[in-house]
């Protein structure tokens, strides 16, 4: 088969685990994995697991790898084509290669968190009675994709995100390796620490920079020594304009020359060295990678941390990272309306009366997305990140709603007193309802000293302002409030 055909990252795919990069607190001897994959018998290591990580982090290479050990029948099933039909057709082959010739059955299933309920459930009777082991691999998280009896019967290990030393090897490995470039190929300091910037901690992102940056490179290479020749094969002129050319041509050509390389940025030999080697710089790898992959999913677990960074961001006053976030949840295509919805949230939670303007500001902001939509809609979303994250703070009214609610719940309540009973139906006056009221609005401070809350919680105290922004004079002017209604030194 001809390997250029074949994607370099499944060319430099690791063969074994000792050359997996990154994870190595799941590659420790004795670790799981290791047992699992270097148990030549095959009676070891029978527990199933579940691989957690981002794309890109060795999920399906340790599969393989745990597949290549002796003793162990091999099964690769992908969750985006399987069905039930063909799972309980994996668990019969297995019973059968257990039972019949002692040879146990690694089911290696790719994508489970797009397996349906009761397709996981077909899984259940294999894994708990040792029929096959289970090596799934997720991107998601598995406690919301995952149904609980699978978890509860495998081993979750989580992968980690590459470290850059780690996408270094990889990628060193693949320009160097007879399975990859082959050294046919220079790759400038520069263009690597570019790959390994793009590639956001992904190896499988990096290896296909690499190649698409080769494939640039390639062509570069070919491309400049054909423009040079048809420079100098080109007409001269007069013989006078030739002696002049002889005469200083020596410097200009070596300009020229130097010149044609540079700008190509793809050779890399002097004439003694032979054939020129491509060379992979920064702007070619730039020029062949639009962009950083940006790692982000609305329905799993970054779609979370995220979000969360965001809003701790905003409560913690750092407006640039609250604005980062806000960026990479647009670019990712995050819903706006649900943006709008935590900033109007956070307006009220971490701000509140430190700055009542802040919800009014965010509510504007979430209408004004509403009317003009996306793209432009980041524009608002943007001016309420940045009105909330530079506001006083206070979750003052946060905190009270929250202790009132816990009160209600555990039964501290009583029944409303009978000033502030409703007295407009018919025989409300004759049970005393309303009796005793006395109309703010009649006192010359506007302002009337009686009790409101239930006997049982009648000096209960629920808002308790802080001396941030506005709320600082809420805070001196309740003070003076309570003395009056309450009666209260």
């Amino acid at each position: 088969m001809f390997s250029g055909a074949v994607p370099l990252a499944v060319r430099m795919r690791p063969k074994s685990l000792d050359e997996v990069a990154g994870q190595r607190h799941l590659l420790k001897p004795g670790s799981p994995l290791v047992s699992l994959a270097t148990d030549a018998s095959g009676a070891k290591g029978s527990a199933s697991v579940i691989l957690w990580g981002p794309p890109g982090t060795g999920k399906t290479t340790i599969a393989q790898s745990i597949a290549h050990s002796s003793g162990r029948r091999f099964v690769e099933l992908s969750a985006v084509t399987a069905g039930v039909k063909d799972v309980r057709q994996v668990m019969e082959e297995a019973m059968t290669s257990r039972d019949l010739y002692g040879l146990s059955t690694v089911l290696f299933l790719d994508e489970i968190h797009r397996f349906t309920k009761a397709q996981q459930d077909a899984l259940l009777p294999g894994v708990e009675n040792g029929w096959v082991i289970l090596v799934a691999a997720t991107t998601e998280n598995p406690s919301f994709s995952v149904i609980s009896p699978l978890l509860s019967r495998s081993l979750l290990l989580t992968l980690e995100q590459l470290s850059d030393d780690d996408l270094r090897t990889v990628v060193q490995r693949a320009v160097d390796d007879p399975r990859g470039l082959g050294g046919r190929f220079e790759v400038t300091d520069e263009a690597m620490d570019t790959i390994i910037r793009l590639a956001s901690g992904d190896a499988r992102r990096a290896l296909t920079a690499l190649e698409a940056a080769s494939v640039s490179a390639d062509s570069l290479a070919n491309v400049v020594p054909d423009l040079v020749e048809a420079a100098q094969n080109a007409p001269t002129g007069s013989d006078d304009g030739e002696n002049d050319e002889s005469a200083d041509g020596d410097d200009d050509e070596d300009e020229s020359e130097e010149g044609d390389e540079d700008a190509s940025g793809a050779r890399d030999a002097t004439a003694s060295d032979g054939p020129a080697r491509p060379r992979i710089t920064a702007d070619i790898v730039s020029s062949a990678v639009d962009r950083a992959l940006l790692r982000y999913d609305r329905n799993g677990d970054e779609h979370y941390d995220v979000i969360s960074a965001f809003i701790k961001s905003i409560r913690g006053s750092d407006v640039d990272a609250a604005l980062h976030y806000l960026a990479r949840m647009i670019e990712a295509g995050e819903d706006p309306r649900f943006i709008a919805r935590r900033i109007i949230i956070s307006a009220s939670e971490d701000i509140g009366m430190a700055d009542p303007n802040a919800l009014g500001v965010a509510v504007a902001a979430a209408d004004a997305v509403q009317f003009i939509g996306m793209p432009e809609g980041r524009i608002p979303l943007a001016q309420a990140v940045v009105y909330l994250a530079t506001a006083a703070k206070s979750n003052a009214s946060y905190l009270a709603i929250d202790k009132a609610i816990a009160d209600v719940r555990a039964g501290a309540f009583g029944r409303v007193p009978k000033p502030m009973r409703d007295a407009h139906y018919a025989g409300a006056k004759r049970l005393g309802h309303g009796k005793g009221y006395r109309y703010p609005h009649d006192t010359d401070l506007g302002v009337a000293e009686q009790q409101y809350l239930p006997d049982e919680l009648r000096n209960v105290r629920y808002y308790t302002p802080t001396n941030h922004g506005n709320e600082r004079d809420v805070s001196s002017r309740l003070a003076k409030l309570m003395r009056i209604v309450r009666g209260e030194k």
